[in-house]
Formats: C-alpha cells, structure tokens, sequence
C-alpha cells in the first residue's frame, strides 16, 4: 500500500516536472517569436525610407520595408495557429507600442545637437558636421503624414489578419492550416497596402486616381507573391513549435499545476 501511494506520488511529481517544463519551453518560444515581430516591425520603419527596382520587371519602385513588413503577417499566424487569437492581438499591441518608442528615440537622437568629433579626422563622409547631421536626417526624418497612414494601416491590417485567422480556423474546424495563412495574409495586406498609400499617394502627393490604383496594384502583387511563398515556413514553424513544446495539434495548452 505504501509502495502504491509512493508510486502515485512520484508519478503526479514527475508529470508536473514536465508539464512545467512544457510550458516553460511554451512561454519562452512565445517571447522569441513576440521579439522577431517587433524587431521586424521596427526595422520596417527604419529601412523603409529606401525605394529599389523590383527584381520582377525592372521598373517598378518598391520600399525596403516589403523586405521586413510582410514578415510580420507570417509571424502573426504562427502566433495565432499555436497560441490562439489573445496572445497574437497582444503581440500586434506590444509592436505599436515598441514603435511609438522608436519614434520618439529617434526624435530626440535628431534632436540632439551634433559634435564636431562627429567628422572623421580620415577620409570623412562629408566635410562638415551639417553634412553628417543631413544624412543622418535624410534617413531617420519621419513624415507626419506617412506615419499617420503606417500606424494605422498596421493596426487594421494585423488585427483584421488575427480576426480572420481564427475566423477561418473555426469554419474549417481547425483543418487547412494553408487556407487560413493566406486568406487571412492577403485580405489583410490589402487593407494596408490601401490604406497607407491612398493616404500618401492622394493627400501626400496628390496623384490622380488611376496612377495610385495602378501603383498600389503593383505594391500589392509583391506582397501577394512573398505571402503565398512564406506558406512552407508557417507549417514548418508551427511543426518545430509543437513539437519543440510537445504539444498537439488542437490540444490545450499545457499549464503548469499550482503549487
């Protein structure tokens, strides 16, 4: 009797040493892939201010920003597919707020007056320390008005991308992990593809409405293709994820017992 009861003990302990550490791995996955989007979103808005030819047909100029941003949405479902819709809509909150940080550590970097140590005693950039402070401002300067339209498309988009995500998940029954990652992506994209550049095509630059339309279409095509390619990664992610975690497809999350 006393053997069985030790037995039982023994066995309850082990089971909470390793859903512990299930969830210990769980968490500490989850705080990795929050910091790759945050990370990717914040260099969307630094790098973003360089255009580049399309390599696609030569002539079209993209934003550096299609190298990070779409990024985000691959990051996003696979939040969503493991950790479910609150810890995903957490993650899109947490980015915009890293981002307003950024926005004001850059301000006060501009802001901050420059040394004349800044020039290179050998073979400087530029001559002056104005020239220095210009590049530096050409960079990191933030139209007001593109901000506006980034921020705002990057909260429709990514909340509607979650909000569709699950919404998919629940019609499918939790099949067709491919369909939910790329009709969510893609309508999502649309929607900040739209509305950031009608705000800086139409207010900000006051183009006509076929030359947007068309250059917005382009924009969107790009995105479309890196949102259909990025299909194996999310399954290849979600697989590592679970497996790394020991967690099944549809099965709760493991939680670790109180103590």
């Amino acid at each position: 009797m006393l053997a069985d009861t030790s037995d039982c003990i023994l066995g309850r302990l082990t089971d909470s040493a390793h859903s512990d550490a299930a969830w210990g791995r769980r968490e500490r996955v989850y705080t990795a892939l929050a910091s790759t989007f945050v990370v990717l979103l914040v260099l969307t808005n630094i790098v973003g201010a360089k255009l580049f030819v399309s390599p696609l047909d030569g002539q079209s100029a993209l934003t550096t920003g299609i190298i990070t941003y779409p990024l985000t949405f691959l990051v996003t479902d696979v939040v969503s597919e493991v950790y479910g819709k609150r810890r995903a809509d957490f993650m899109v909150v947490l980015g915009f707020v890293m981002s307003a940080l950024m926005l004001l550590i850059l301000f006060l970097a501009r802001a901050a007056p420059p040394s004349p140590y800044w020039v290179a005693a050998v073979d400087p950039f530029y001559p002056t320390v104005a020239g220095y402070q210009h590049a530096y401002d050409s960079v990191f300067a933030v139209n007001g008005l593109l901000l506006f339209g980034s921020m705002l498309a990057y909260a429709v988009a990514q909340f509607t991308d979650n909000f569709l995500f699950h919404w998919l998940k629940r019609l499918t029954r939790g099949r067709h992990l491919w369909l939910r990652n790329n009709g969510s992506t893609l309508v999502s994209q649309l929607l900040d593809t739209f509305i950031v550049n009608s705000i800086l095509f139409y207010v900000g630059f006051g183009w006509d409405f076929a030359l947007g339309v068309t250059v917005m279409w382009t924009i969107y095509l790009h995105k479309l293709l890196i949102a259909l390619l990025d299909t194996p990664l999310v399954y290849l992610m979600v697989g590592l994820i679970r497996r790394l975690t020991g967690e099944r497809p549809h099965a709760a999350a493991p939680q670790p017992e109180a103590a």
